[in-house]
This record gives structure tokens, sequence and C-alpha cells, in this order.
């Protein structure tokens, strides 16, 4: 059975940083996309940044220069690294994984990111 495991979550004042990190158990996804999506109260889930079996990456505009993606694949796992919070990256941030059929497959159960003004 896939689980992804999200981690690292927390209460941070706006401008400093949070690392999370997704741990996949149950299958190796060193060939396959892996990401993060968030999802603020009240709104929808959106997308937050992605990484390629090759380490290309993409991300949202909101969170570019601030957030960066990165994957170890021996360890099967996906981090997160946020810097210079601002108060609305404040959300629920789910890991994902394997795109198939135009749609993520796999996710996680989400680890809280508070950022306080």
């Amino acid at each position: 059975q896939v689980q992804l495991v999200e981690s690292g979550g927390g209460l941070v004042q706006a401008g400093g940083s949070l690392r999370l990190s997704c741990a996949a158990s149950g299958r190796t996804f060193s060939s396959s996309p892996m990401g993060w999506f968030r999802q603020a109260p009240g709104k929808e889930r959106e997308f937050v940044a992605a990484i390629r079996w090759r380490s290309n990456t993409n991300y949202a505009d909101s969170v570019k220069g601030r957030f960066t993606i990165s994957r170890d694949n021996a360890k099967n796992t996906v981090y997160l690294q946020m810097n210079s919070l601002k108060a609305e990256d404040t959300a629920v941030y789910y890991c994902t994984a394997e795109i198939r059929d135009s749609k993520w497959n796999y996710w996680g159960q989400g680890t809280q990111v508070t950022v306080s003004s």
C-alpha cells in the first residue's frame, strides 16, 4: 500500500522559514514527478511546486523565489523549503506523487502551516 507522510509543518512568524518533508513508502517514485499543493480555509486546493525525475522544477508564481522543492530518491522523499513566509502562505500543505491520466495519483494527509503576521 502506497503512503505519503508529510512532516515539518507548524507555526512560524512572518519572514521565517519551514522545511516540509514527504516520505513515500509502498513503492519507489524516483522516476515519477512529485509535488506540493496547499489549501487555505475557504479556498480550493492550489498547486505550489513540482519536481520531475530529472529534477526539473516548476513553481506557482506566488512562491517563486521563496520556496524550493527538492528530492532525495535514495530516501524516496520530497522536500519543500519555505523561506520569507507570509501570512497568506497559511494553509494545509499536501504532498502528491505520480501523474496518471493528467491527474496526480497519490496524496498525503496534509500538514498544517500557520504563519502569524
